[in-house]
């Protein structure tokens, strides 16, 4: 006999109880997730945790940190030095 077979069934009260707390986890990750993009992009600490806020500040600072990436990268093969494949 398998141990699955050997387990009794869940009750309907335990499956609400065990989804509840599934879905209460999925969210305190996305909360903290929420808490740490506001501890690292620019203009967001201290302020109030509006999360499309939070989400659009931050793709906003990706495309800073993106483009200035490209002009270091631009910069660096201008003067002759060389990027690796991995780094392009």
């Amino acid at each position: 006999m398998s141990a699955s077979a050997e387990r009794p069934r869940l009750t309907e009260q335990e499956k609400k109880n065990n989804h509840i707390a599934s879905e209460q986890k999925r969210r305190e990750a996305i909360r903290q997730g929420f808490d740490r993009l506001t501890e690292i992009v620019p203009g967001l600490e201290g302020q109030g945790r509006s999360e499309s806020i939070v989400l659009k500040k931050s793709v906003e600072h990706m495309r800073e940190v993106l483009q200035e990436r490209q002009v270091l990268i631009e910069r660096i093969q201008a003067l002759g030095g060389e990027i690796p494949p991995e780094l392009q």
